[in-house]
């Protein structure tokens, strides 16, 4: 099992219950940290000393409060301490539920396992660890099934600018105005709407406004 493993959360109550998790396996050393500064302050500190840790569990949202921090997210932490320390595994342990942006925590993020807030997550948060620790990724298999969803619309460039355009109150009838202005093709009308209808249709929508509000559930703008 692992050795040392750092928290990062900024809710005192979910980090106790990730330490007692933790206790259960019997970690020898647990540290804490409530903001992304000072978990990046203890990894550099762990790096020089030459006692580095072996996992990072880290909270994706933080919430801003009187002290000025210069990292306010878990993405963002995770970045910079890719660049200190490459081999960290990191574990996300976030309330976040929307495959897009799951999905981009470990093919951009390279993260090594995402586990949900809810029910039953302490014991979601020990198969994770356990996985990790043999170099398998974890996801589990519901979100699993819905990053699958995801990756099988194959959502191109294109289709994110056009759904993008909607949910800023751009009518469909005007973004080939848009397209012109910006060199994006096709960027006729007819071309607009036989994307945004095959969309519709692939996602079982059958509005514009659906399809936006599915897009943001996802993740995907």
């Amino acid at each position: 099992m692992f050795k040392k493993i750092l928290i990062s959360e900024d809710h005192e109550s979910i980090s106790i219950s990730v330490q007692k998790t933790l206790e259960e396996l019997n970690v020898p050393t647990v540290d804490y940290v409530s903001y992304c500064d000072d978990a990046l302050a203890k990894v550099q500190k762990s790096i020089r000393e030459n006692d580095t840790y072996d996992l990072l569990i880290t909270d994706l949202y933080y919430e801003e409060d009187h002290r000025q921090q210069n990292i306010k997210d878990g993405i963002e932490l995770v970045r910079q301490l890719r660049e200190i320390q490459p081999s960290l595994n990191v574990i996300v342990f976030s309330a976040e539920h929307r495959s897009g942006v799951i999905d981009s925590l470990f093919t951009e993020s390279k993260i090594n396992g995402y586990v949900r807030k809810a029910r039953n997550d302490s014991k979601e948060l020990k198969k994770a660890i356990a996985s990790v620790y043999v170099n398998e990724n974890y996801l589990s298999l519901d979100l699993k099934q819905e990053v699958k969803k995801l990756n099988n619309y194959e959502f191109s460039a294109y289709d994110i600018t056009l759904v993008s355009l909607l949910s800023q109150g751009v009518l469909q009838k005007n973004i080939p105005v848009y397209l012109q202005n910006n060199d994006i093709r096709p960027n006729s009308l007819s071309s607009v709407e036989k994307r945004l209808n095959s969309l519709k249709e692939a996602l079982e929508v059958t509005s514009n406004e659906q399809l936006v509000a599915f897009c943001k559930d996802l993740g995907i703008i």
